[in-house]
């Protein structure tokens, strides 16, 4: 069997969903692009989308809600200057493509920008395959993902009888968008993206309390085996078991170790979106003109990278069909840049990163993380634990948000232990990590050497939109966090 160059395949399956049921050709996408192009505008794009998604959740020991969508559209945009047009429509044809194109050119009327040229000879953005071209929907049938999430639960209640409820859930979505620009770029992605999530709820002398475990990722659902499943239920089962005991948490400013793993959804609030360039070119950020000054302290190091492979942050291209790349924003606590999609990077003089993001084909892209992380130092875990005199030990969060402007944070850890010479004492709850990025980022005193990614069930919201995650840490000692506890 002779295959095709991945990014090829990946448009000749675009084409098939996109174009072909409904006679659209090469040329209508010219044309299209070329109406908007009579106007003065500085760049133009449209976004073909078609996504199928299904889901089952299982409580109280029966499958009791399952569900299966399926959508697809167009976006049609045109921007002059700073300012954006945008039109969409879920009618995928040549009028509604028409109609979309020469309603958003009537932005340049007000604009002073230069004409974009729209090249009639097209090229295909860089290939990548960060994973499979697959739907994942067909990778079990209904009878096996009935019978996943029943293995789940009896797998959960046989933990410990403290057991009394388990949730469980699983959803696959098959997504396939296609793009075109007005500089003749032709790109098109096909994402598979899967995922798993477990509750739990313990019950001891009439207390009650809850446990979160799951993951996923861009691949097929036989992606959970047992091992995996044994992980997750573990996880949920350990967090709602360890609150079961847990004291209301101490308050005030302490020494602050976070756990590896997904407690990097504080360094993707805190720090990452305020590296985005929209909110750095508008000057709203307070890392802002900050580029080459330190931010952090030394050994600190954070990076988006949407190129790792089967991660569900990652992507083979972003929303503007450039190819995403591994970014290096934070190097040694020097602010090395910021991620940008095309119109940020234009207005900045810099090149697009890959981080063009939309949630669907009836939104506009901005930029956005994929997945963030920081690099690893050379302590042991242990060591940095052992550190503490009396501090806060947090090794799960739950809510949390930013104020871009500030930098200020506020994040509630769902487990979380007391630490008095280096021991740990007690689980605590209701403990509330309060601070400033770029403060708490330049009190980092000790780094592990245990860089860990989350499970992938990370989504981050931004101006409405959802799109799916990845964030990652080691093991971080922060001197001098506020601590808004209980007790």
């Amino acid at each position: 069997m002779i295959s095709r160059e991945p990014t090829l395949e990946r448009l000749a399956v675009a084409q098939s969903l996109l174009l072909d049921p409904y006679q659209l050709s090469e040329t209508h996408l010219a044309q299209a692009l070329g109406v908007i192009g009579q106007h003065q505008v500085d760049d133009a794009d449209l976004y073909f989308q078609y996504t199928r998604h299904e889901g089952w959740s299982l409580e109280e020991g029966i499958v009791k809600s399952g569900s299966f969508s399926i959508d697809q559209g167009v976006g049609v945009r045109a921007v002059a200057g700073e300012k954006t047009a945008f039109a969409y429509s879920d009618d995928i044809s040549e009028a509604s493509l028409l109609d979309a194109a020469r309603t958003v050119r009537a932005i340049a009327s007000a604009g002073q920008s230069r004409s974009v040229k729209v090249r009639k000879k097209t090229t295909v953005a860089p290939s990548r395959l960060l994973y499979p071209a697959m739907d994942p929907i067909g990778t079990l049938d209904s009878t096996q993902k009935v019978a996943l999430l029943e293995k789940i639960e009896k797998m959960a209640r046989a933990r410990d009888p403290r057991i009394v409820q388990v949730m469980a859930g699983v959803a696959a979505e098959y997504d396939v968008v296609l793009i075109a620009r007005a500089d003749g770029t032709r790109a098109a992605d096909v994402r598979p993206l899967v995922r798993l999530s477990i509750t739990v709820i313990a019950e001891q002398n009439g207390r009650r309390e809850v446990g979160s475990g799951g993951g996923g990722g861009r691949f097929g659902l036989g992606y959970f085996q047992d091992e995996q499943l044994t992980a997750y239920v573990d996880q949920a089962v350990h967090a709602a078991l360890t609150n079961l005991e847990s004291r209301p948490a101490p308050a005030g400013n302490m020494t602050v170790v976070l756990g590896s793993g997904w407690p990097g959804v504080m360094l993707h609030e805190a720090v990452g979106h305020g590296l985005e360039g929209d909110f750095n070119r508008k000057g709203s950020s307070t890392f802002s003109g900050r580029i080459g000054e330190r931010v952090a302290a030394k050994g600190v190091t954070v990076l988006d990278d949407g190129t790792l492979p089967d991660r569900r942050g990652s992507l083979n291209i972003d929303d503007e069909g450039h190819p995403t790349q591994r970014n290096v924003l934070i190097e040694d606590g020097i602010l090395r840049g910021y991620m940008q999609d095309s119109l940020n990077a234009r207005l900045m003089g810099v090149k697009p990163t890959g981080n063009a993001r939309r949630e669907s084909y009836a939104n506009v892209p901005m930029p956005r993380m994929t997945n963030t992380y920081m690099l690893a130092g050379d302590k042991d875990p242990q060591e940095i634990v052992a550190s503490i005199k009396r501090g806060l030990y947090a090794t799960n969060f739950g809510g949390g948000q930013v104020d871009i402007t500030s930098g200020k944070f506020v994040f509630s850890a769902s487990e979380a232990y007391w630490v008095e010479n280096g021991k740990i004492l007690y689980p605590v709850k209701g403990a509330t990590l309060i601070g400033n990025g770029p403060e708490a980022m330049n009190r980092v005193s000790l780094i592990g050497n245990d860089l860990k990614l989350d499970s992938g069930v990370g989504t981050c919201g931004k101006d409405g939109q959802s799109v799916p995650v990845g964030v990652g840490q080691p093991t971080l000692r922060i001197d001098g966090l506020t601590v808004g506890g209980t007790a």
